[in-house]
């Protein structure tokens, strides 16, 4: 397993990416600053919501959403520490487009003791053309914390 003490978000998703559902759904490491994460999700006939359009579902997105702003929090902290999703909203602006890569940008911009600020956006590889924003709040399960 990763290293809890000094979170890389790379190292992270690597020593993830086979196990659960963030394994099973395909999403990866793309990127990663101080306070932010971005995940990659290829298309796969797999996560298509209708086939007739080949548009991807919302939930594999959503859930790469909330992987992405939960690390991200993770990054900011410079370590791993037991935290569960209070809140995701989740905006869309149009629906992601066939055989793209969606990329997932999470931004934690304010920890108190025990909540989490988080933002982000899906989007194509263009952050001005976003496919979803979404806003949330992670809770911190660590008691001693």
């Amino acid at each position: 397993m990763a290293d809890t003490e000094n979170f890389n978000p790379k190292q992270w998703i690597e020593a993830i990416s086979s196990h659960g559902h963030g394994g099973h759904i395909g999403f990866g490491y793309h990127d990663h600053g101080d306070d932010w994460v971005e995940l990659a999700l290829p298309w796969r006939k797999e996560l298509v919501g209708d086939e007739s359009t080949g548009i991807l579902a919302s939930g594999p997105i959503i859930s790469m959403m909330d992987n992405a702003t939960s690390l991200s929090v993770w990054a900011r902290l410079g370590k791993f520490r037991p935290q569960v999703t209070l809140d995701l909203r989740v905006d869309y602006m149009r629906a992601a487009e066939p055989n793209k890569i969606v990329y997932g940008r999470g931004e934690c911009y304010q920890i108190k003791r025990s909540i989490a600020f988080v933002r982000g956006i899906a989007h194509h590889g263009d952050l001005d053309d976003p496919i979803a924003h979404v806003a949330g709040t992670f809770i911190n399960m660590d008691v001693t914390a």
